[in-house]
């Protein structure tokens, strides 16, 4: 079985290496750090498996599913994260990602593999049990509408948690340069005048 994995933690790559190279029926055809990497390596190698991490610098794993499924539509894609986010998880569903794992259930991701392969759909144990709610829910307000990209809500998220723009690029490995840029751009698109007018704005849509 042939997987590639991306995540932007290269001692998660390494680890997560180890561990699926051990499976007798697994070979990690590819790695990558960033979510760019992924479409240019699914035609490359065409995997089996596309594992790829959620949260990452540049381009994130769910835009990274979307391109590559928007290409190949059957592709199978495993999401893993730290993260067990409702918004994530339901932007997942709908993209059509064979399976959203949290990386803490390590022990579970070479059969999740085997699954996803074979065609099943899997979600952690702490995921599925959720899904059900979380599909009745309203619709959460459509931050693509105004153009705010994945990465522009990350740094929306973190400012409502009253992180500085240098706790921000810490937190999101970028430059405070980056996250002033992304700032400006956030305030442009949403109308918005600073900082706290964008922590009230955020709090108020969730």
């Amino acid at each position: 079985m042939k997987l590639i994995l991306i995540d932007d933690d290269s001692l998660v790559v390494s680890a997560l290496k180890i561990i699926l190279e051990a499976q007798p029926d697994m070979e990690v055809a590819a790695s990558a750090n960033d979510g760019s990497a992924a479409l240019p390596l699914y035609r490359k190698h065409r995997p089996d498996v596309l594992l790829l991490d959620i949260r990452m610098a540049e381009t994130d794993g769910l835009q990274a599913a979307a391109m590559v499924l928007q290409e190949f539509p059957g592709a199978r894609i495993l999401l893993l994260t730290t993260f067990s986010d409702d918004e994530y998880i339901i932007k997942a569903l709908r993209l059509g990602a064979k399976g959203y794992l949290l990386k803490q259930d390590y022990q579970n991701i070479a059969p999740a593999i085997r699954a996803v392969c074979s065609g099943q759909t899997v979600f952690g144990n702490e995921i599925i049990s959720r899904i059900p709610n979380l599909l009745q829910k309203p619709p959460a307000f459509d931050w693509s509408a105004h153009d705010i990209t994945e990465r522009e809500l990350d740094v929306i998220r973190l400012i409502a948690e009253g992180l500085s723009n240098r706790e921000i690029a810490s937190s999101l490995h970028l430059s405070e340069g980056t996250v002033r840029n992304y700032l400006s751009s956030i305030l442009d698109k949403l109308g918005l005048r600073d900082r706290t007018q964008v922590a009230v704005f955020y709090l108020g849509k969730r």
